[in-house]
């Protein structure tokens, strides 16, 4: 695997359920924190899941970024099969919005998470907040990166994104919607057609370039589209090989990883981690170094790109 140098794991304290009150949501917004157990001014990474996960999901990432620096916290989303919201539900339909919601309410309430979280408190950057998220929950990220979803004119709908979230990390993230749909999701998820043309903050898109989707009548080139539809200070890591699942960071062993390689997700974690520091004025050297070290190697098991 690429050399990709990273500091000092540390010990992980991980809390959860944090319970935020959420009247208007039908039941209070769960979430986990994961820290490590010594530093201060500690960055934060709010974790948005993919469809059906929850707080619990993702560990091979939350672990690593924890242990080397990071803050993370992580919504159960009502999708969740954790909560197992019958399709009839009035919310379900609404469920994209909601997401949205469920991340700024986090961002609404951090003095609560500070303090529910046993030697936390006054550890935390307010002003290095990044957000990332996997599949569907990278599209709601990208809402609050500057993604705007498009309505059956093709008009822009509500400005979403928020300016506490100084960078981004999208993970297999879906693309355009419209003629690159498939015909069920067209008809199933209306939300999927993002704009991607305000969508400022800087971000990382990663996508696997094995990663076919029955969603949309394209390639796995659909996953791109937030990297070279949106505009300021982007990159682009593609995974050679790498599926939906990324290698596997859905979880440890979970069944729906159909492209298992704990190298790629290695390498993932610590490109990300290279990213989010160098994006969030951390002032080191790490991304530049990520960037070299895949570069340099014939038999890199991925690409980065940047503009």
């Amino acid at each position: 695997m690429q050399i990709i140098n990273v500091n000092t794991s540390t010990p992980v304290i991980s809390v959860k359920p944090v319970v935020l009150s959420a009247p208007d949501r039908g039941e209070d917004l769960q979430v986990r924190v994961s820290a490590p157990a010594t530093g201060r001014e500690l960055p934060i990474i709010v974790f948005s899941h993919g469809f059906g996960s929850s707080m619990d999901g993702y560990a091979p990432l939350v672990d690593f970024w924890a242990a080397h620096g990071f803050v993370v916290i992580q919504p159960t989303h009502l999708d969740s099969r954790t909560l197992n919201l019958p399709p009839e539900d009035p919310r379900t339909p609404l469920i994209w919005r909601l997401r949205v919601d469920d991340l700024k309410r986090i961002l609404d309430q951090l003095d609560q998470i500070e303090n529910s979280v046993p030697s936390l408190s006054g550890r935390l950057d307010r002003s290095r907040i990044a957000a990332a998220g996997h599949s569907w929950g990278g599209q709601t990220v990208s809402t609050l990166l500057g993604a705007r979803v498009l309505d059956a004119g093709g008009e822009p709908g509500e400005d979403l994104s928020d300016p506490r979230i100084k960078a981004g990390v999208l993970l297999a993230t879906t693309g355009s919607g419209g003629a690159d749909l498939s015909p069920f999701a067209a008809e199933h998820f209306p939300f999927m057609n993002p704009s991607f043309a305000d969508m400022n903050t800087p971000t990382l898109v990663v996508a696997g370039d094995q990663d076919q989707s029955m969603l949309s009548t394209r390639g796995p080139d659909w996953f791109t589209d937030p990297y070279f539809l949106s505009p300021g200070s982007k990159s682009l890591l593609t995974l050679f090989g790498g599926e939906h699942s990324l290698g596997g960071i859905p979880g440890y062993s979970v069944t729906e990883t159909t492209d298992e390689n704990p190298e790629r997700v290695a390498l993932l974690q610590r490109v990300t981690w290279a990213y989010l520091r160098s994006a969030l004025g951390l002032g080191d050297s790490s991304w530049k170094a990520a960037r070299a070290a895949l570069e340099e190697n014939a038999n890199a098991l991925g690409r980065i790109e940047s503009k």
